[in-house]
């Protein structure tokens, strides 16, 4: 089979609500929510076509950076796997090559880069006091366009303080987030 071959990015977004139809100019990838909705919409697509590269964009919690900044993680942790108890280190997938704290995503000089730690969750414990940006789909994302090739950009709109008021400051945010994001990508000249 011969893969359709692009010179542009491919953004991809876990829902429509984070990405408002304002970008229409760009090839858009809604995976749905969650690590496997992500994983295998993106594993298709990569299967018939060879972008520039993947941009994910979309929400996420901090409480390093303050609601409304956009962050750039480079580095991505699935932070829901946790198999310490068989003598693993935290994070961890048991039996598997890859590292914990997966390095593959470009830094763009503009916006503070960090960790971002993914799991199938919102997290709002203290637990996401350890990374930058919390989400639920990057991991996946970044460990695919590892695997396959593929240069691999994040950037996250924080929606919220990954604490107990985060369920509302996200809903809230949702109304922010396409804009800033079109104009962050415009600004690294995308």
């Amino acid at each position: 089979m011969n893969k359709a071959v692009s010179k542009r990015p491919l953004l991809v977004f876990a829902m429509k609500e984070e990405s408002q139809e304002v970008f229409s100019e760009y090839g858009v990838l809604h995976t749905g929510i969650g690590k496997v909705n992500a994983a295998h919409a993106l594993t298709k697509y990569l299967a018939a076509h060879t972008p520039s590269m993947v941009v994910n964009l979309g929400t996420a919690g901090s409480r390093k950076h303050s609601g409304g900044a956009i962050v750039n993680p480079t580095v991505f942790v699935q932070r829901d796997m946790d198999v310490t108890f068989l003598g693993f280190e935290k994070f961890q997938t048991p039996f598997s090559d890859d590292p914990v704290f997966l390095g593959h995503g470009i830094a763009l000089e503009d916006f503070p880069q960090g960790i971002c730690g993914s799991g199938d969750n919102f997290d709002t414990s203290d637990g996401a006091l350890a990374f930058d940006a919390v989400d639920m789909e990057a991991y996946a994302l970044a460990l695919i366009c590892q695997r396959e090739g593929v240069p691999f950009l994040c950037l996250k709109y924080i929606s919220d303080g990954a604490d107990g008021e985060a369920g509302t400051d996200w809903k809230e945010a949702l109304h922010h987030t396409a804009e800033r994001l079109l104009a962050a990508l415009k600004n690294a000249g995308l």
